[in-house]
């Protein structure tokens, strides 16, 4: 693997013309029949009579894959008729390692030019079958065996449509993982089966979110369809079903304006200041619901809006070693951020970590440094070095050799390898705590991120060695979807830190990082746009926003987010409202949207919003707003007499 592609390598598909392969199969052994809680809204009620021109039975019979097609062509069409049959057993694609087309879009290191890029890699899967929904029984990140590329999985869909013979046809999402980096491709794959026979896989991937490499494959392969019961089948349908089921409730992003109608949003300042070809999806999460923008691909809206996978990169350093640190204080204490790196990594005992804790690492300010220029040492050979390590030993060996220049705590300089080594010094506190089997990952999954009723691809971490026991990289290698973000936001923002009422978070850490306390605003950056200072804590980053900026900001106001390499950020603003986009193309444009989503009314714990008058301090007093939770907005009612009173409370998350 070359120096450049294992440090932020883009993942190259391949997508592989493939022979039509008929395959008898035999019956599955009969069982006792235990029923599954059925997905929420399945029951698919059309005629099957779908108007299809592309990916034709004919074209999954004896067809070939000579490029793109529109992805609608994968997508569950409104005539969909329920499925006759049910896939339940092992698919594997033939031929992937040769096959398929590919077409560079963008490849900043030359990539392309190892001809195994670009193709898939091994693809065997076992699926269940839980009414019109096709789930594989592994979720998250699986490691393929390849040299380059791992692969995550979402639920699909199968259906019947009356020009494929009787058989039934099924979709899958599916994303290519660069390996020992963070570059997401998203694809889809099609095909069609019965009681004994399965067509030829059409593949493609259009989609990416990968900043320098970017292109197109596709393919159309021969598989093999093995039948055969699949070990804890009803429990993989009902975790499927609970999934859908937790899942916020979502809107397109067109309605905020409709649903507050009020506050005068601009609703096209959502997703502006980005390349709209660059643009993969964006939102905003407020009030419990997820208005949500287009999924977009070079051959249309992606089909799987709410399964398209979303690298972390940075969002990785608050997302999990942040969300750590202030977890494991919650649990063990205020003294675990003022615990010594050297006393935790062993690698760590040398002068240059002398007094370094686990907050100044946190905040990027270690004091061991080559240059204090913004992201200087970020983008030079000693990170390098550090990215293009995939064992544990070497990574490490990087991640400690930049020089002490300054004192521990006074100077933010920008390192992923700092957090690489604070991930380090976490598992290994925690070790020392809950047992030398304890794992820092599993552990925040078991105890924020499963609660939290995550997507299963977060609850897996890339990590060293290419291996499900390596360490993990910490600062960045998690995976989301759109309700992932828009549950860790609200997590941060609006729930202060609390799950069903129960404090997971160290208040105070918490607080101090969503600038919720004035007296710490953490460490002013390097990072300076149009004359704005950017401050930093705990892996937030924090901007503030005045009328300067925009009216709406009738005083200063502190917003904190998370940032991403490439072009990704999540806001959370303090009116609990979260304006998210995932792009490639180096922006970071989002303070027009910031000012639309503040124009919301403050929520109230759990992202709920009670009563609302922006203008009430300003006099310009636009009519008070209501949500079902106020007893009673009734303009007509009439005075009333006594000796009226009245409690107002604000929730956490107001501003």
């Amino acid at each position: 693997m070359s120096v450049l592609y294992a440090r932020r390598c883009c993942a190259v598909l391949a997508f592989l013309v493939l022979a039509l392969v008929l395959v008898p199969f035999p019956p599955l052994a009969a069982r006792p029949a235990y029923a599954a809680t059925a997905v929420p809204g399945d029951r698919l009620t059309g005629s099957g009579a779908v108007n299809r021109s592309v990916l034709t039975a004919a074209d999954l019979t004896s067809g070939a894959a000579t490029g793109t097609v529109t992805d609608d062509a994968f997508a569950l069409p409104a005539a969909a008729a329920a499925p006759t049959h049910t896939f339940e057993g092992t698919l594997t694609l033939n031929g992937v390692a040769t096959a398929g087309g590919f077409r560079t879009i963008k490849d900043t290191y030359h990539y392309a030019a190892t001809a195994a890029l670009k193709h898939l890699p091994p693809v065997s899967i076992d699926l269940v079958q839980n009414g019109s929904h096709v789930i594989p029984t592994v979720r998250g990140l699986q490691i393929t065996g390849s040299a380059y590329w791992n692969l995550i999985l979402g639920g699909g869909r199968a259906w019947n449509e009356k020009g494929d013979g009787g058989r039934t046809r099924v979709s899958l999402p599916f994303a290519l993982v660069e390996r020992n980096a963070n570059c997401v491709h998203n694809g889809l794959l099609t095909f069609l089966f019965d009681g004994s026979t399965i067509s030829q896989v059409r593949y493609q991937i259009v989609n990416e979110t990968c900043e320098y490499f970017q292109f197109d494959m596709w393919g159309q392969v021969g598989a093999t369809y093995s039948r055969h019961t699949v070990s804890g089948d009803t429990a993989l349908k009902n975790a499927y079903a609970a999934e859908v089921t937790h899942r916020i409730p979502t809107k397109p992003i067109s309605a905020l304006s409709t649903d507050y109608p009020n506050a005068g949003i601009d609703t096209s300042a959502f997703g502006s200041g980005v390349t709209a070809s660059a643009l993969s999806t964006y939102g905003v999460s407020y009030g419990g619901v997820n208005y949500v923008g287009a999924c977009r691909t070079r051959q249309g809206a992606y089909p799987y809006c709410n399964q398209m996978v979303l690298p972390s990169y940075s969002l990785a350093k608050t997302m999990f070693a942040g969300i750590v640190l202030m977890r494991l204080t919650q649990v063990y204490g205020s003294s675990v951020s003022s615990q010594l790196i050297r006393d935790w990594v062993s690698e760590a005992d040398t002068s240059a970590w002398n007094g370094v804790t686990f907050q100044d690492t946190a905040n990027m300010a270690t004091g061991n440094y080559l240059s204090s220029a913004f992201e200087s040492d970020e983008a030079g050979g000693g990170m390098t070095a550090f990215f293009d390590a995939e064992a544990y030993g070497p990574k490490m060996t990087a991640a400690l050799a930049f020089p002490h220049s300054a004192a521990p705590g006074t100077k933010w300089v920008y390192h992923s390898s700092d957090t690489f080594v604070l991930a380090r010094a976490m598992q290994n506190y925690l070790a020392s705590k809950a047992g030398t089997g304890s794992d820092i990952y599993r552990w925040i999954r078991e105890q924020v991120l499963v609660p939290l009723h995550l997507s299963p691809d977060v609850l897996s971490t890339e990590r060293t060695d290419n291996s499900a026991t390596g360490q993990p990289f910490g600062g960045y290698g998690l995976f989301y979807t759109q309700d992932d973000i828009a549950k860790v936001s609200r997590f941060l923002n609006a729930d202060g830190g609390k799950i069903g009422g129960v404090q997971k978070l160290d208040p105070t850490m918490l607080a101090d990082s969503m600038q919720r306390n004035p007296a710490n605003r953490g460490l002013t950056t390097t990072a300076e746009t149009t004359g704005k200072t950017y401050q930093y804590q705990s892996g937030l980053w924090a901007r503030q926003f005045t009328s300067a900026d925009n009216p709406v900001f009738t005083s200063p106001v502190y917003v904190p987010f998370m940032s991403g390499f490439g072009g990704i950020t999540a806001a959370m603003l303090p009116n609990g409202a979260t304006y998210y986009y995932f792009s490639d193309n180096n922006e970071f444009g989002w303070s027009a949207a910031a000012a639309q989503a503040y124009k919301l009314p403050a929520t109230g714990g759990g992202g709920r919003r009670l009563l609302g008058n922006d203008g009430f301090e300003t006099g310009t007093a636009p009519p008070w707003t209501a949500d079902d939770k106020v007893a009673s907005d009734n303009t007509r009612e009439v005075p009333h007499s006594g000796a009226p009173f009245a409690f107002i409370g604000i929730e956490a998350g107001g501003r």
